[in-house]
């Protein structure tokens, strides 16, 4: 009977959904995993043990209960994220009768502004006197191109040799749901991109192949783990006092970009987002830079000021 069935296999069928149909991540679906965990431990709790039992407001219980316990905006969003994929393909498989997810859309409400940092920040960052160690060199052509592109962390360190096209300043990446896009870089990060290519790298790899672009002296590429620990480095030597992750960079990429007059359907494709309401989150930048251009420009502004005058 679809009302009797259990929590896990239900999830362990969704978590191969995700990874053979959808494409993702393995730290996406683990992501997920967690959050539906969550739900089921938060189900068990209130002694409901078989899907066809959960109600709009048991979910809506559950996801009180996860803002009560000081959890994130962004990864309540994601939870939530989580539970109406679950049960848009429980349904869809015909598993359960009806999708107690869907009325869940209308009573959330959005995500926090994303963290960034400001571009004398980023400047004096990316701007530390080099030091003499081959790390120190390959770190400074790391950060410089993970800001020029606004790649998250996961896609810089998975770029591959192949992937790069120093001359022109391009790299190919493959982000989300294994989909590939071209990005390009800024002259400063593609001459210190070249000077790690020609000088540094083979040096850090001794006579050894990698497919991968950035790589440690054992030949091997830096996990997410050694990159976040070289950029709290990285900013403490540079006077900066405040938490920073890798993420905040890209953030500040888009914020940086629409700051200085890019529009969003360009810094969606930069990022690599599939949809248009993702970027969404910093239409904030592009709300200012339009208020600054119609309070400078817009004709009748000028002659209410002569008015007042007069």
């Amino acid at each position: 009977m679809i009302g009797a069935m259990q929590f896990d296999p239900l999830i362990d069928r969704y978590m191969q959904h995700l990874r053979i149909e959808g494409g993702l991540s393995h730290h996406t679906i683990a992501a997920y995993r967690r959050d539906l965990k969550k739900l089921q431990g938060y189900l068990q709790q209130n002694e409901v043990v078989s899907i066809g039992r959960v109600t709009p407001d048991l979910l809506r219980g559950f996801l009180a209960s996860l803002q009560s316990t000081g959890l994130a905006q962004v990864s309540s969003a994601r939870c939530l994220s989580a539970v109406r994929g679950w049960f848009r393909y429980l349904r869809g498989e015909h598993l359960v009768d009806h999708n107690p997810s869907v009325e869940l859309a209308a009573g959330f409400r959005g995500l926090r502004l994303p963290k960034t940092l400001s571009q004398p920040d980023v400047g004096a960052i990316l701007d530390l006197p080099p030091r003499a160690q081959l790390e120190d060199h390959r770190d400074r052509a790391m950060m410089e191109v993970l800001y020029a592109t606004g790649l998250r962390v996961s896609e810089l360190i998975s770029v591959e040799w192949s992937d790069v096209n120093v001359d022109v300043g391009y790299l190919r990446v493959t982000g989300k749901g294994n989909k590939q896009r071209v990005v390009p870089m800024g002259e400063p990060a593609r001459l210190l991109l070249q000077q790690y290519t020609e000088q540094v790298r083979p040096s850090l790899l001794k006579r050894r192949s990698s497919r991968f672009l950035f790589v440690s002296r054992r030949g091997t590429p830096l996990t997410r783990q050694a990159f976040w620990k070289m950029l709290r480095l990285r900013a403490k030597r540079a006077g900066f006092a405040g938490s920073i992750s890798p993420h905040m960079l890209r953030h500040s990429f888009a914020t940086h970009m629409l700051e200085g007059g890019a529009d969003l359907r360009s810094v969606q494709a930069l990022l690599g987002h599939a949809n248009i309401a993702t970027t969404q989150i910093y239409t904030h930048v592009e709300r200012e830079r339009l208020k600054h251009v119609h309070e400078t420009y817009f004709p009748r502004r000028i002659a209410r000021k002569t008015i007042r005058r007069a």
